[in-house]
């Protein structure tokens, strides 16, 4: 008798999690199998674009804007090097920083120049600043890094007497806001993206069956977004309807609104209109329940969850945006939330390169530390001897003992400093790593930390986790926890 095989189900049971940078990362243990409403952003969430091509188009718009206007920029060109996500930009004194999570910054640039320890420490000082205050403005999204790079080249012409005469560092950012918010609302990068998706947006096969499967599971899918809805059906179409039996990517969701003010959309009681025949009814704000597989404008999120007849915490909201998607829907309304951070591939991916020598680097620090407490304790004696008015040899023999430490710590020094440099460079020779600064946490790791339930770098993600999965926070290690091994 020919031998059975077992069901090709059976036969491709997992048998590890997926890779390292294709990882959900958990942040508070949420059990998806009790989420019922999962709702998504559009941009840089569910549908992620070539952000360097994105950003440059961008960048150019805003400077041909501005030489138009007279101002000197025809020598400027987009350097993404210069800026990172999670960044925090000082408008009051032009200034670019990078802070840990207790507000300490840790690292500054004026303009493009970037300061030395003594100038930025002379700026902001040893304590912590007040990240609340109006002068920051927090580069929360890819959106940004492009509006900020221009910023800072700005500020070195301003400095350099190139701008009209008066112009301050606050007001040279509201100029560069206001003439980037211009370029997106008057829709003429968004009318190129339009015409040509493929030049722009990343396809991702494994995103459409995510949803599906959340769908089939019985859970409810929202698209909200403050894009407008022509742009929103031109771009999910070309994101996902190749990819459904469908063929039509409305079919994945209950809800679609479109021009959702986030994050007001998540504190305001703003009217909502229905689209009917692919148009808006403007005159009949829309105030009773939502109707399945009906698309609005506007709104709020108190009417989704009435209409939906949802708990608060059976709901669980994804988005790209720090603040305008994670922070507001948590806060307010104790959403579930989950946070997409794209460049977390490349940083895990140059994390893992330098795994070998970031364990290098662990041991010699450890070595650094003994020798360390060796030099303080044999300073210590040294008070001591003198004191107890010992004699000269015993005096001589711990200078000899200090001496030799202080040898072995040059020594190491040399050997230490370039792994820290390289550690440092990690992601982006200038800033870093997004989620460290130094051997801290950065600012952007503790807002991920205290708003997003989960993160990830791409929704697909998902996929090999089911939407039945439990997913765990680890263990949190603390300062002790080294010394236990």
């Amino acid at each position: 008798m020919p031998q059975s095989r077992a069901p090709r189900s059976l036969a491709l049971l997992p048998t590890d999690l997926p890779p390292l940078a294709r990882r959900v990362f958990t942040n508070r243990t949420l059990n998806f199998n009790s989420i019922q409403v999962v709702g998504y952003d559009m941009d840089y969430t569910l549908v992620h674009y070539d952000s360097g091509r994105w950003e440059a188009r961008a960048y150019e718009s805003v400077k041909q804007t501005l030489a138009e206007r007279g101002w000197p920029v025809a020598e400027l060109h987009f350097e993404p090097q210069r800026v990172s996500l999670g960044l925090v930009l000082d408008r009051e004194l032009g200034n670019l920083v990078k802070a840990n999570r207790f507000g300490h910054v840790r690292g500054a640039c004026h303009g493009t120049r970037m300061l030395g320890f003594e100038e930025w420490r002379a700026v902001y000082g040893t304590a912590p600043v007040d990240l609340r205050a109006p002068r920051w403005e927090f580069m929360n999204t890819l959106f940004a890094l492009s509006e900020s790079c221009l910023y800072i080249q700005l500020v070195d012409l301003l400095d350099q007497g190139r701008l009209e005469p008066g112009l301050g560092y606050g007001h040279l950012y509201r100029e560069v806001r206001q003439t980037m918010a211009a370029t997106h609302v008057e829709g003429k990068l968004k009318g190129e993206i339009m015409a040509a998706p493929s030049d722009y947006v990343v396809l991702d096969e494994q995103l459409p069956r995510t949803l599906l499967d959340q769908k089939a599971a019985g859970k409810k899918l929202l698209l909200i977004t403050n894009s407008e809805w022509p742009y929103a059906n031109r771009i999910m179409s070309h994101a996902f309807d190749r990819f459904l039996p469908s063929g039509s990517w409305r079919t994945l969701f209950d809800l679609v609104i479109v021009q959702a003010a986030k994050p007001d959309f998540f504190s305001g009681s703003a009217p909502c209109f229905r689209l009917a025949d692919e148009r808006l009814d403007y005159y009949c704000p829309y105030t009773h329940q939502l109707e399945q597989g009906a698309i609005y404008l506007g709104g709020h999120a108190r009417l989704v969850e009435t209409s939906l007849g949802v708990e608060p915490d059976h709901v669980l909201y994804i988005g790209d945006h720090i603040f305008a998607d994670v922070h507001v829907s948590k806060d307010l309304l104790r959403w579930r939330t989950g946070l997409v951070v794209r460049e977390l591939e490349h940083e895990l991916g140059a994390l893992l390169d330098f795994g070998a020598d970031q364990v290098e680097l662990d041991a010699r620090m450890a070595d650094k530390a003994l020798l360390e407490h060796q030099f303080a304790w044999l300073r210590t004696e040294l008070l001591r001897a003198a004191e107890r008015g010992r004699a000269g040899s015993e005096r001589e023999e711990l200078e000899r003992r200090l001496r030799a430490v202080r040898s072995r710590l040059i020594e190491l020094d040399q050997r230490v400093a370039p792994l820290a440099k390289q550690s440092n460079e990690l992601a982006n020779p200038v800033w870093g790593p997004l989620m460290r600064c130094g051997n801290d946490k950065s600012h952007l790791a503790r807002q991920i930390e205290r708003y997003a339930d989960i993160y990830m770098s791409r929704v697909s993600n998902l996929l090999p986790y089911t939407p039945f999965a439990y997913l765990r926070a680890p263990r949190v290690t603390l300062p002790h926890d080294a010394a236990l091994g």
